[in-house]
């Protein structure tokens, strides 16, 4: 009986000796990178930046890219690897970590396979592709504009996919996506965002998308870090302004400005913004429009800087309707509805409905609307640049076209 107790006891004990041998070599499991979206940061032609989410907030963030679109060996002299920064995001209790890294140094024109993750095995996003613009590209491209895809479950997300989708369908080179704000419907929400991203797939991990804060992207004691801890964006904007940052593709500059926080810190940037560059198109991005199903009194004095820059293109969102002017400056029609808008006579305003499930009812027409409607459908808009000719196209995510008008320099 004596030997039988000592038999067990010495079973426990390596049992417990064990135990604590794993416990103390155990191997957390690999977070995977969910969410991943590129952006432009820096020259378009020679850098691209990155980000994306996982479920720990002390994981590295790691770019590896090579040449070509196909991914070889990750473990050659061609794959370039660059360190990044992460953040501990925590909404009402919800902890996740944010990832941010840029690979700079780049060829121009150049396709490049790329994956996300800590450096550790197995904790790799699935490789994706993207391509470098051209030094000094001038020739012809096209970039798409969408706005409040703002859905709550995985099917209304589903709508905001399928507008990207056609959109990508029709032009499939477009360079880059601006997104007009409200991506979600409750900013603290991360399932809404994770569908988001899901859907926008696979585009969003090789075209950047562009963000433009919107209300709904926005909390009280966070203000828009929601959106803007999920993209890597450049940080050439108002100190302490998150969301208003600026940048160049091929010849149009693009101004992104945060109706949302310390707009008149805003004002004077933009005014600078807009005074140093040299592009000969001139495109603003906001979300409460400036003139649209109705306008947004706050931000009246950019409305006059756009004027004295004679800006081109106002893109907005917010109403959840189709809303399109006339060329306007000082407040006033320069231009018809159905003829090119030329030599700087005006800049044209619109709101490219909705890309998510929600609608507006048509607001009363303004003096300023040139086209206005709420045809209940998904929308976007293609904007072509070529020379000296800019094509603004609208469709529906059925591919139906709905409006079309040029800008000519």
């Amino acid at each position: 009986m004596m030997l039988q107790t000592v038999t067990i006891a010495v079973v426990i004990l390596a049992l417990l000796a064990l135990l604590f041998f794993l416990q103390q070599h155990r191997t957390s499991p690999v977070s995977l990178p969910y969410s991943v979206v590129t952006t432009f940061k820096d020259n378009p032609a020679e850098a691209r930046a990155f980000a994306w989410s996982t479920d720990d907030s002390e994981a590295a963030s790691v770019v590896q890219l090579m040449p070509g679109s196909e991914a070889s060996a990750w473990n050659t002299d061609v794959v370039l690897t660059f360190q990044g920064q992460t953040t501990l995001l925590e909404i009402n209790g919800n902890k996740i970590g944010t990832h941010k890294a840029e690979a700079t140094g780049l060829m121009p024109s150049t396709t490049y396979t790329y994956r996300v993750g800590s450096g550790e095995a197995q904790s790799w996003s699935v490789p994706a592709q993207f391509t470098t613009a051209a030094l000094d590209d001038t020739s012809s491209f096209t970039f798409l504009n969408l706005a409040d895809s703002q859905g709550v479950t995985e099917p209304d997300f589903k709508l905001w996919g399928n507008t990207l989708n056609k959109a990508f369908e029709l032009y499939p080179n477009a360079r880059f996506v601006i997104h007009n704000g409200d991506f979600t419907e409750n900013a603290d929400d991360p399932d809404g965002w994770r569908y988001l991203f899901e859907q926008a797939m696979p585009w969003a991990a090789s075209i950047p998308i562009m963000p433009v804060v919107g209300n709904n992207d926005v909390l009280k004691k966070q203000g828009s870090t929601p959106l803007t801890a999920r993209f890597n964006l450049p940080d050439n904007g108002v100190n302490g302004v998150a969301g208003s940052y600026s940048f160049d593709y091929g010849t149009v500059h693009v101004a992104v400005l945060n109706t949302e926080e310390e707009i008149s810190a805003q004002t004077n940037w933009l005014d600078a913004d807009l005074a140093a560059t040299k592009q000969p198109w001139l495109v603003v991005a906001i979300h409460r429009p400036l003139y649209g199903g109705n306008t947004y009194k706050k931000i009246k004095e950019w409305g006059e800087i756009i004027d004295r820059y004679k800006v081109d293109l106002v893109l907005q969102g917010h109403n959840h309707e189709y809303s399109r002017s006339y060329p306007l400056r000082d407040n006033k029609v320069t231009g018809a509805a159905d003829k090119p808008v030329k030599d700087h006579v005006g800049t044209v305003y619109v709101v490219t409905n909705t890309s998510g499930p929600k609608f507006n009812e048509k607001k009363e027409d303004q003096f300023y609307h040139a086209v206005h409607f709420q045809n209940d459908k998904q929308m976007f808009a293609a904007i072509t640049i070529d020379g000296d000719t800019l094509t603004y196209t609208a469709f529906t995510s059925d591919g139906s076209q709905m409006d079309n008008f040029t800008v000519q320099h």
